[in-house]
């Protein structure tokens, strides 16, 4: 084999390994516990090759919804249980991160690769829905994760087209209570596969107990600096703090990503409350944040990147025990909150809400006032 080939395939190996498939999405998931039991998930969303024009979507109990399947909207239909309040993507009511009124959150990863659904089978249609129905799916029928591991085990996921891509979502998800139990969900050569979460991290392909076996090779990671070292009579002492780090690695890669989601994590100062969680959570994804044109859709089109700041398009923090999201977008860091309790989860329709007012930055003018 001539080597111009040899390195082509060893190339076209390691983007397969890494997940990075462009276009796709870059997003890490992080869940924080307070030292009063309060459990904060958030995450970012990354994709720098459109615009989602992603909302928030307010989606009422009672709600009658129709899985998607090849041939259209004739899958599962069913009554949802539960209110939600979820942010959608491309303008269609497909939720991509959510809450519902029992506390449980859910979302969608990129899982580029790796995902690989169910064959789809007419005779089997009425039991069956599509990736980017699931988020829906768990939030409007179940309020523990033991009732989603449950609920899925006779579901069919199948492989259907999105328009916007030109090819199926591929995906995984994290489910998360407010007791802090979490899950990752996959399917993997056609099969369910439901792995516990115990250290509440996502981000991209590979599977999701490939990340955690890989976790073994930083173990010498730590928060704590490290010693000083006399060698042939002369001291060696680090040259500044975080040295205990030292060996993290910085790419956009998703096994990157989940090495520093845990490092910074697991390390995170103590928190008293659901509202110091919040604060943290955002700080920590803010390390994930990444620039138009920098990794994820670096070689599109950039006549779809037209308004676009940022390949992270919004970040969310979701706060299980009090039942609120906190969120910021590429346009408006400014927080903005909604409160799931004081949401009318009786009204028959779903309402939908812009993320931004207006598409730039909240700036409080504090110039002192002159004689």
């Amino acid at each position: 084999m001539c080597r111009k080939k040899l390195l082509s395939i060893l190339a076209g190996s390691l983007l397969l390994f890494t997940g990075y498939l462009p276009p796709a999405f870059a997003c890490t998931g992080i869940q924080l516990t307070a030292e009063d039991g309060s459990v904060v998930y958030g995450r970012s969303m990354e994709w720098g090759t459109f615009d989602l024009h992603s909302r928030v979507s307010i989606v009422p109990r009672g709600y009658t919804f129709n899985g998607m399947t090849p041939e259209g909207r004739n899958g599962l239909k069913w009554t949802g249980k539960y209110g939600v309040v979820g942010i959608d993507m491309l303008e269609k009511d497909l939720i991509a991160d959510g809450m519902n009124e029992q506390g449980l959150t859910a979302g969608l990863f990129y899982h580029p690769g790796f995902a690989e659904y169910m064959t789809y089978e007419k005779d089997l249609a009425e039991n069956t829905i599509t990736a980017v129905d699931i988020v829906t799916y768990i939030l409007t029928n179940f309020a523990t994760v033991e009732e989603v591991k449950e609920g899925l085990q006779d579901l069919r996921v199948v492989p259907v087209e999105e328009e916007a891509l030109g090819i199926p979502v591929m995906a995984h998800w994290m489910v998360s209570e407010s007791s802090g139990k979490s899950i990752v969900i996959e399917y993997i050569n056609g099969k369910l596969a439901i792995f516990d979460n115990p250290l509440g991290v996502i981000t991209n392909a590979p599977t999701y107990d490939w990340h955690m076996t890989n976790l073994r090779n930083y173990v010498n990671l730590s928060s704590t600096a490290l010693p000083a070292k006399e060698l042939e009579e002369l001291d060696f002492s680090p040259l500044g703090g975080g040295s205990g780090m030292i060996g993290l690695p910085g790419d956009y890669t998703p096994p990157s990503r989940f090495i520093r989601a845990v490092a910074w994590s697991q390390s995170a100062r103590s928190l008293d409350n659901s509202e110091e969680a919040v604060y943290e959570l955002f700080r920590i994804l803010d390390n994930f944040n990444v620039p138009l044109g920098a990794a994820e859709g670096s070689d599109s089109d950039h006549t779809n990147l037209e308004g676009m700041r940022s390949s992270t398009i919004w970040t969310t923090a979701w706060d299980l025990t009090e039942k609120t999201l906190y969120y910021h977008t590429q346009h408006n860091r400014r927080v903005r909150r909604v409160e799931l309790s004081r949401i009318d989860f009786s009204e028959k329709e779903i309402r939908r809400i812009k993320l931004d007012e207006k598409n730039e930055q909240d700036i409080k003018d504090i110039t002192p006032a002159w004689k």
